[in-house]
């Protein structure tokens, strides 16, 4: 396959995914478990057979499994951590999409909840004090489609480098050519009874954009 290998046993495989892959047919008797967005990096599982893969699923769709991504937003998020907790469905003017949607809005019927958990790393600025990026880490509590992507862009903070969602004329770091966006840490129970630890540091593109960042004055 020609990606970084995590974690292998009988039944799973955890590979770090690069940005720029789409990783859909990869084998006859591999399967994704869950989802990541092209220009997403990261922690990757996969089932290596149907019973691994229903086991694993399960899990998902119970909420039980733990996922942490680290994400670059721009602008100031003012509190430490805080939960973003709405409907999110298709927008019906781009159906590659996302939108959120509030439990009285009238088009809400039939979307479904999306819960983000965040806590804020480290705060990027100049020294004028104008803070103009935030580096978060996300626990996702649901796993909706462009979930985080989604909601930090209602927050009015989208990922930084994120071409969909991002306002127009945002700012980027100029050495960032993606959404910084990357899976980072799964917790999971096995089909073999083992509740698993799996971690992806951050990928070279995303260290080298952070790098630059630490070099610019600190805010007052």
């Amino acid at each position: 396959m020609g990606l970084k290998v995590i974690y292998e046993n009988d039944d799973v495989l955890v590979v770090n995914k690069p940005a720029g892959v789409v990783i859909t047919d990869i084998h006859p008797n591999l399967s994704k478990v869950h989802r990541l967005d092209k220009d997403t990096s990261g922690a990757l599982l996969i089932a290596k057979n149907e019973k691994a893969l229903i086991f694993l699923q399960k899990q998902f769709k119970q909420r039980s499994v733990e996922k942490k991504y680290i994400a670059l937003v721009v602008g100031n998020i003012k509190s430490n951590q805080g939960t973003i907790e709405t409907l999110v469905g298709r927008a019906p003017k781009d159906r590659k999409k996302q939108k959120v949607y509030l439990p009285l809005d009238p088009d809400a019927k039939g979307k479904r909840k999306a819960i983000t958990k965040y806590k804020i790393i480290e705060r990027f600025g100049s020294a004028s004090g104008k803070i103009n990026y935030t580096l978060a880490e996300v626990l996702l509590k649901t796993g909706r489609k462009h979930q985080i992507r989604c909601h930090f862009s209602y927050l009015g903070h989208p990922i930084a480098g994120d071409k969909m969602y991002g306002f127009k004329n945002q700012s980027c770091p100029e050495e960032l050519k993606r959404q910084f966006l990357h899976a980072s840490y799964i917790k999971i129970k096995l089909p073999n009874g083992e509740i698993k630890e799996f971690k992806s540091t951050l990928s070279d593109d995303l260290k080298l954009c952070l790098q630059k960042l630490k070099l610019l004055p600190k805010p007052n």
